[in-house]
């Protein structure tokens, strides 16, 4: 069986899409649907090319599509291949939830508690909010695919939920359906070693290599309205963002 009739071919008569969306389509259901497995080598570009009856250019424009989404990754004098490690993209505001399913994961989040409770005074700084006034606090497992990826502590300013049982799957959901999901944040990234803590719910040794992601979600008015602290898994995760010079 070629490659081109494992992922299934272009061209059909009722798609007017661009050949290297069809392109990008068909190889993206393909990971997700696992006829893609993690690491899997693609075709060269070049081969790719022939058995689809496309353009190098119309290939390359596809899987650069694909590396930016972090769904493809490609090594140096070896290939492209499919994503193993989660590449999360820095500079998009996104939910765990919308990454994982975008990647052809299969997420879920396990509770390690939730509750309501007054503003601290760091969130208090950190939120622009009065003391005394009421925050939402929740504490996650973030999985993919089964596999433990990362642990949250998020907190929220009570007035953007109705209450801590809104939240199902999805935080950016719940905080979406009352008009209160963030538009921009600020994120700071470092290195960190996990503690006995992190380490033992994300099941790695302690002192393992870790990434702390610390973000604060704003709306469009420029209210604060989330800090979350989020746990990596150093063994599982990169980050990457877009860099453009200058003009």
């Amino acid at each position: 069986m070629t490659f081109a009739e494992r992922i299934g071919r272009l061209n059909a008569a009722d798609d007017h899409a661009p050949l290297y969306r069809q392109l990008q389509r068909a190889l993206r259901d393909a990971i997700q649907k696992k006829v893609l497995a993690p690491d899997d080598a693609l075709p060269a570009e070049r081969d790719l090319a022939e058995e689809f009856n496309i353009s190098r250019i119309t290939v390359r424009k596809a899987l650069d599509g694909l590396v930016s989404e972090g769904l493809l990754t490609r090594r140096q004098g070896a290939g492209t291949f499919v994503a193993a490690r989660v590449e999360k993209s820095f500079s998009k505001l996104s939910s765990f939830t919308e990454d994982m399913i975008s990647r052809g994961r299969v997420p879920r989040s396990e509770w390690i508690s939730r509750g309501e409770g007054q503003v601290t005074p760091e969130e208090s700084l950190t939120l622009g909010l009065s003391p005394g006034t009421p925050v939402y606090r929740f504490a996650r497992i973030r999985y993919a695919d089964g596999a433990p990826m990362a642990v949250e502590y998020t907190t929220i300013a009570a007035f953007a939920l109705p209450s801590t049982d809104a939240v199902g799957t999805s935080l950016y959901e719940a905080l979406e359906a009352t008009g209160h999901r963030p538009v921009r944040a600020l994120q700071r990234l470092r290195a960190i070693l996990f503690q006995a803590e992190q380490a033992d719910l994300l099941g790695v040794p302690v002192k393992d290599a870790g990434l702390l992601i610390e973000r604060r979600g704003f709306l469009k008015d420029g209210r604060a309205v989330e800090v979350t602290q989020s746990y990596y898994r150093g063994d599982a995760y990169d980050f990457v963002a877009e860099l453009n010079a200058l003009s």
